[in-house]
């Protein structure tokens, strides 16, 4: 039994399904963190320290407004599956040139307003005055990739709900190698800068994009049907990827202002408080990294499963993912525990800091455990486009659970706001399931809004 669906054990042939969409996404989501990496290295080694500086500040920047546009990967995805599992050719096509379209005109629209959107930004983020000169150097370069980017979340999207996980994993490493390669002949070859940091990687998502088309074009021969190009041009034909696209974007500005919130009242407390919990949420991003591999697996065989009505298939993809995502959650705990002190070790000497971190452990101990349910729900949720429930599952996890917890809990300084960050992910948690049991009762699964 699977929460009221009598399910067989996942056969090996559905294992090895999971596995071949989720291995892939889990190497491409550890690529992710390392162009940040590779930036901040090159310019750490220049002799001036405004640069590493202005590459944060604006690194940081631009992953916060691309990561408000991940809707465009996350939509794209779950429509396509589902247009796979119809075997609906037509409809796949025109999603991906839809898809293109509106994330081309969300850039352009970028680029236009690129100096109230970067100004407002960076004065935001508050750094001195030269690191805000250099970083606003850096942004406005970087400003001019935003087509490459968001065309590039679409074209990934699409390969996922093509049930090809592959090509996004070799296109994130292309873009990062290149990345590296030029981030190191244009800083310490050239000797540009924060300015090359900024060109490098304008220069790679370019890259992708190109390399993004080709493997477009190698996997359209496998598609049949063409693309409805009166569905290009009418606004209402575009009705269903907004609807869904919509309901994402405030789910993830709900989620960035969670994170953010988190991060500022810690800084509030003090400095090495701020320090420490960094470098802690570091293991968060580990856990979302392997945790969303499963997930991703989730959209694309529950979008396909859904859109061909094969409910067995669907709750046995369902039961797959959830068994390997306990694994890995219990393998990442397990890892934290025995060897977290010395990750942070590695992360840092500052004894202050250190010590902080060490006391707060045992809070990343439990957290893949706690996690685990949200990252798998939303890979059921995303592939199924019912996205509207993934907006109302941040609504009741941010609104009705972390602020007022963090309210009540403030006395309790650090302490609070880790009780009030983990409670969240319960929430978060327990929504998701009243969400599954309700649309499994209801077979919503199968009758997208």
């Amino acid at each position: 039994m699977i929460l009221g669906r009598a399910i067989n054990w996942p056969s090996r042939e559905m294992h090895s399904r999971v596995w071949a969409l989720a291995w892939p996404m889990m190497l491409s989501n550890i690529t992710v963190p390392l162009v940040g990496l590779v930036d901040s290295a090159v310019v750490g080694h220049l002799d001036d320290p405004r640069h590493l500086g202005a590459v944060a500040v604006g690194a940081t920047l631009f992953t916060s407004i691309y990561w408000a546009f991940g809707f465009l990967r996350m939509g794209t995805t779950g429509l396509v599956a589902q247009a796979v599992g119809r075997s609906d050719g037509d409809g796949n096509r025109t999603l991906l040139a839809q898809g293109a379209i509106f994330a081309l005109v969300l850039a352009l629209a970028m680029v236009v307003l690129q100096w109230p959107l970067l100004n407002f930004g960076l004065q935001l983020m508050g750094p001195e005055a030269d690191v805000l000169e250099t970083a606003s150097d850096y942004s406005y370069i970087r400003i001019y990739g935003a087509p490459a980017a968001l065309i590039n979340y679409v074209i990934i999207g699409w390969f996922v709900g093509n049930q090809n996980t592959r090509v996004p994993l070799y296109l994130l490493t292309l873009v990062n190698l290149v990345n590296l390669l030029l981030d190191l002949l244009f800083v310490l070859g050239f000797g540009w800068g924060a300015q090359g940091v900024a060109a490098a990687t304008l220069v790679a998502e370019y890259t992708g994009l190109v390399a993004g088309l080709y493997f477009v074009v190698r996997q359209l021969d496998l598609v049949d049907g063409q693309i409805k190009r009166e569905l290009l041009t009418r606004l209402d034909a575009y009705r269903a990827l907004i609807r869904v696209n919509r309901y994402l974007f405030i789910r993830t500005a709900l989620l960035l202002f969670m994170f953010a919130f988190f991060t500022s009242q810690g800084a509030r407390i003090s400095t090495e408080v701020l320090s420490a919990n960094a470098l802690l949420l570091n293991f968060l991003m580990l856990i979302s990294h392997a945790l969303d591999g499963f997930a991703h697996a989730s959209e694309a065989g529950c979008g396909r499963y859904a859109g061909a009505k094969d409910k067995s298939g669907f709750y046995e993809a369902v039961f797959s993912a959830a068994i390997w995502s306990l694994v890995f959650a219990l393998a990442l705990t397990l890892t934290f525990y025995l060897f977290g002190e010395a990750i942070l070790g590695l992360m840092t000497d500052i004894d202050a800091v250190m010590a902080i971190a060490t006391n707060y452990l045992p809070w990343v101990w439990v957290l893949p455990l706690i996690a685990v349910g949200s990252y798998l729900l939303d890979g059921v949720l995303i592939g199924t486009t019912q996205t509207r429930a993934m907006q109302q599952i941040m609504l009741i996890t941010v609104l009705f659970v972390f602020l007022p917890l963090w309210w009540i809990t403030q006395p309790l300084g650090n302490t609070g706001l880790w009780l009030t960050f983990t409670l969240a992910f319960v929430a978060r948690g327990l929504a998701g399931l009243y969400y599954y049991i309700k649309f499994t009762r209801e077979e919503r699964w199968f009758n997208p809004d």
